[in-house]
Parts: C-alpha cells; structure tokens; sequence
C-alpha cells in the first residue's frame, strides 16, 4: 500500500462524521513533506486541521508506515491554489476567477455555475470604441488548464 493511500484512509477515518470537509490532495513530496491539503464547504479551521494531524502522525507513526524521516504538513490551499476539485468550484460560485484554458486563452469573470461538463462565467467584454458588456461564457473542464480564484481588496 503507497503511503499516500494510508493517509488518505486515515484522513477519511478522522472526518467520516463531517460532510462539509473534503480531501484537495496528499503528496509525499521529495524533500520528505508529508503535504495534505483540506478544504471546507464553508471553509476549514484551524482545529480540523490540527485534529487530522494529529490523528494522521499518531497512526503513521505507530504503523512506522514512513521508514525515512518526514515532516507532515496539513493546511488549506492557499489563497492562490489552483481549484482542483469540482467541490471547490461549487464553494466558490459568485466569486471572481480567472482561468486558463489549455489552449492558452485567459478568461476572467464571475462564477455564476458548475456542472458535471462545465462551469459558466460572466465576463465583461470590450469592444474597441464601445462600452463593456457582459457576456456569459461556458467553458468545458476539459478544456481548463488551471483556475484560480481572484481574491479583491475593495
């Protein structure tokens, strides 16, 4: 068993009662960071996070499941993490975003709504001499590269 899917067991053990959390991501990354990413419908305290560390290292530790030396990190993503899972979409409809699609294209705007093929934004579009407008556009997932949220300080 990779130790990543270990984790992922003991993560699931520990947050069985909660709904609203959900896993983004585990990597055991090279430099021997444990790095385990959890998000919230309605966000993640801090206390979730300490609780599942606190569960993850106890069991890790037990199992000696890391025979190397190791340093486990759990937090949310960052304000600037790419959105990984379609959960993380749903959580964010109304919010502004940018996305990049594979081909290279950046789109800005709205999140108005996520589906299973697709998310739906409104962009404002300018025409050259004319006023913006807003136009509601469709992007298909298979065709994003990468979203993130745009976070605004007014």
């Amino acid at each position: 068993m990779q130790v990543e899917d270990r984790v992922r067991e003991l993560i699931e053990e520990k947050i069985a009662d909660r709904e609203d959390l959900f896993i983004v991501s585990i990597r055991f990354l090279k430099n021997g960071v444990l790095e385990i990413l959890l998000d919230g419908d309605e966000g993640i305290a801090i206390e979730d996070c300490v609780k599942v560390s606190r569960h993850v290292g106890f069991h890790l530790e037990e199992e000696n499941t890391i025979e190397t030396a190791y340093r486990l990190e759990v937090s949310s993503p960052g304000i600037d993490s790419p959105l990984l899972l379609k959960r993380q979409y749903y959580k964010n409809i109304g919010r502004m975003v940018k996305i990049q699609t594979i081909d290279g294209l950046k789109r800005e705007g709205k999140l108005l709504s996520v589906s299973e093929e697709l998310v739906q934004i409104e962009e404002k579009v300018k025409e050259k001499g004319k006023k913006a407008i807003d136009v509601m556009t469709e992007i298909p997932f298979d065709q994003i590269k990468e979203t993130k949220v745009l976070i605004s300080f007014k």
